[in-house]
């Protein structure tokens, strides 16, 4: 049984500087991009989400109990702010972006920065590729497999719903091996 948990929206810097500028692994190795859902109610995405599992990555290194919250901006924009507890911190890792649809999506891909304004190249793919009728459970990536995200509405999901998300990936040519569970809270 595989421990679960959760967070949303690409967790602590998708598009990040710091991202931007190292090798991240391609854990998908196709050249066609996948599919993301039809469409995607920003309203109803809006809100905080749990990390449940990543894939590995430098900007949530030693992160635990990630979380993403989603607010929608009078500019048509989404302000992002991701954060995590770090061994040894007495505070959370606070990281604040925004992200911004592209245009003929229907809202199911979106670009994420992390960076100053002033930066224009820091913009990272974050395209949602499964999401539950409910807004539950998301599965979100970027289309090179560079990145994935299980994220979640409450801090632990059901196996059922994991093991569904998880056949999605798969199934879009993502590999499941690397990912790296949220650990259970009390843990």
């Amino acid at each position: 049984m595989r421990k679960a948990a959760l967070a949303a929206l690409p967790i602590l810097a998708l598009g990040t500087l710091a991202a931007a500028c190292t090798s991240q692994p391609d854990y998908r190795g196709e050249d066609t991009p996948p599919p993301t859902v039809d469409q995607v109610d920003l309203t109803r995405y809006a809100g905080l989400w749990y990390e449940i599992a990543r894939y590995p990555n430098s900007f949530e290194e030693g992160c635990t109990d990630t979380t993403a919250e989603y607010s929608l901006r009078d500019d048509g924009k989404v302000t992002v702010i991701n954060s995590c507890e770090i061994e040894g911190r007495d505070d959370r890792k606070v990281a604040e972006g925004v992200a911004r649809v592209v245009e003929g999506s229907n809202n199911s891909k979106l670009e994420v920065k992390f960076a100053p304004s002033w930066v224009p190249f820091a913009w990272g793919d974050y395209w949602i590729l499964h999401l539950e009728p409910d807004y539950s459970a998301a599965l979100v990536g970027s289309p090179d497999g560079k990145y994935l995200w299980i994220l979640a509405r409450e801090e632990t999901l059901a196996d059922a719903m994991l093991e569904t998300i998880l056949e999605k990936a798969a199934a879009l040519g993502y590999q499941t091996d690397p990912l790296v569970y949220r650990e259970p809270s009390g843990e």
